[in-house]
């Protein structure tokens, strides 16, 4: 009988500072694909990879961004939290500089103050991650 287990994902909530080292927001793509709408930039864990190494290359696919890790902020692991199916994801907080560009799974990657954040456009349970990032800071 063959064990089911949830996929591993990484999540990365990229804090983007300026050349002097000013805080100008976080970084969400536009997704290409379902579930549509606005998301923190991640992806899938590679059987033999890991988590940090599947975080620093899931950010570069889809952001184009070099990523420095500052520290894990939770695994968030809902069952409902992919309509598509089961995930855990480990949701780490990253620091770069430079411009976000969409590549890979991403439409469009941009820069939110956090004040602008548009949490009703938020997929999976990314609102509720953001909401613990900022209640954290």
């Amino acid at each position: 009988m063959a064990i089911k287990t949830p996929y591993l994902t990484v999540d990365g909530i990229i804090k983007i500072f300026d050349e002097k080292d000013r805080f100008r927001g976080i970084v969400l793509i536009e997704r290409k694909n379902e579930p549509l709408g606005l998301a923190l930039p991640g992806g899938f864990v590679d059987v033999g990879e890991r988590v940090e190494d599947a975080l620093k290359r899931e950010m570069k696919e889809e952001t184009s961004l070099e990523v420095e890790i500052i520290k894990l902020l939770g695994v968030y692991s809902d069952p409902r939290r992919d309509p598509r199916f089961h995930t855990a994801s480990c949701v780490f907080v990253c620091r770069a500089t430079g411009e976000p560009v969409g590549m890979d799974d991403a439409k469009e990657a941009k820069i939110y103050a956090l004040e602008e954040i548009p949490f009703e456009r938020l997929v999976f349970d990314h609102a509720e991650i953001l909401h613990d990032f900022i209640e954290g800071m």
